[in-house]
């Protein structure tokens, strides 16, 4: 596995993979061909087809924009072999020649690949030396450690610095979020929600405030994030809620110290970079299992161990909080990161306290680990048919595409 910086990224929303992709593969393209007469891109299957949603060739027409003109071919019902999320960028000279002919992939949570393996240029050095949970289980048990402590092993040592930097953009995201009222971007016109749960969630008893403020806290990083605001990938733009949601509820609620936090926040990486490696983060590949499932089972492995939870019980509770989201579609309305994504945040980060709440109270054994769970969830990820996998093709998207998206039609 990777470090945790390629998992935990920080930048602008609304999509990890349909937004931080593309724009950091327009900025490669753009160093090899400063002197290009003119582009063209051509974004493939699911980038195609909830691309204006996403605001994808407004990134990549900013980026490459500023040198030649661009031109934007939209191909949803083309499927690349590497993955869903395929683009080209083709580069010409003054006399119409192609220079160059590029294609590349944006795989989830910002990252991209050529899809070659190891001759891929954005592939980064593997670092850890176990790939999955149940050998680093193994591992903690020998040696009476737990999940952060193999992270720290496997690490550079500023890891923590970087990790202090993660968490300040998600306190950040989350106090941003829960001050700014209004409506969101794009045609559904869908009211922040935030801040009037926040308000609302104070005047409650303790034992519905506790769930209130959680829902305001996931509610006011993912409108931050579908409002293009700052967020970190957690494990993409399209989940970040769920995670700061959960730590910024125990942080203030429980008093955990910053470093408790940034432990906790070690180990969700942990789980989410083992979904990574061994199936994927990709709502465009395995739908939104792969999304706020993983989100959830990272939220639920942090609050576990903030509230004391052994090993066997943080696997358990990583377990639940992904088994629970097998095969859940990615069908975002009229290609926006706001229906159903904002809502299934809220319930993502509350799902987690319950999954943390539920392995306390076992001694951490179950019959169906973590591993086998992800395992299930590429399988069934790779079962749904494509039109439930980030295409506002199927589910909710073509229920309401009429009644919500301008002229009724597809946002490609």
């Amino acid at each position: 596995m990777e470090s945790l910086r390629e998992l935990y990224r920080i930048g602008k929303g609304p999509s990890s993979s349909h937004t931080m992709g593309p724009q950091k593969a327009a900025q490669f393209f753009l160093k090899r061909h400063p002197d290009a007469a003119d582009f063209e891109v051509i974004l493939y299957g699911s980038l195609a087809a909830t691309g204006r949603g996403h605001m994808t060739d407004k990134v990549i027409e900013e980026v490459l924009g500023a040198v030649a003109p661009v031109k934007i071919v939209w191909q949803p019902r083309k499927f690349l072999p590497f993955h869903p999320n395929g683009m080209e960028y083709i580069a010409h000279d003054l006399e119409g020649k192609v220079l160059d002919d590029w294609t590349v992939y944006s795989i989830g949570g910002g990252a991209l690949s050529e899809g070659k393996g190891g001759d891929d240029p954005f592939k980064t050095k593997e670092i850890y030396s176990m790939n999955n949970l149940t050998e680093i289980l193994e591992w903690c048990d020998r040696n009476g450690r737990s999940y952060w402590e193999y992270v720290q092993q496997c690490e550079d040592a500023d890891i923590w610095d970087y990790l202090r930097q993660v968490w300040q953009v998600m306190q950040d995201a989350v106090e941003r979020g829960l001050n700014h009222e209004g409506v969101l971007p794009g045609p559904l016109n869908l009211t922040r929600k935030a801040a009037n749960y926040y308000i609302k969630a104070s005047g409650y008893k303790p034992s519905l405030q506790s769930r209130g403020m959680v829902f305001a806290y996931a509610l006011a990083v993912s409108e931050e994030n579908a409002s293009g605001g700052t967020i970190v990938t957690a494990p993409t733009c399209g989940a970040c809620g769920v995670l700061p949601a959960v730590l910024y509820h125990c942080y203030k609620s429980h008093a955990f110290s910053e470093i408790r936090i940034l432990h906790a926040l070690a180990t969700a990486g942990l789980i989410g970079n083992l979904v990574k490696k061994n199936a994927s983060i990709s709502g465009a590949d395995v739908g939104c299992q792969g999304e706020v499932g993983v989100a959830c089972a990272m939220a639920s492995a942090a609050g576990c161990q903030l509230f004391g939870g052994s090993p066997d019980q943080i696997e358990y509770a990583a377990e639940m909080g992904l088994e629970h989201h097998l095969g859940m579609t990615c069908d975002p309305v009229c290609g926006l990161v706001q229906i159903p994504c904002i809502e299934r945040n809220a319930f993502a980060a509350a799902r987690a306290l319950d999954a943390q709440l539920y392995a306390s109270f076992s001694d951490g054994k179950h019959r169906v680990s973590f591993d086998h769970v992800v395992h299930v969830m590429k399988l069934t990820g790779h079962d749904i048919p494509s039109l439930y996998k980030e295409t506002s093709e199927g589910g909710l998207a073509k229920e309401y595409l009429k009644d919500n998206c301008p002229s009724g039609k597809h946002n490609n």
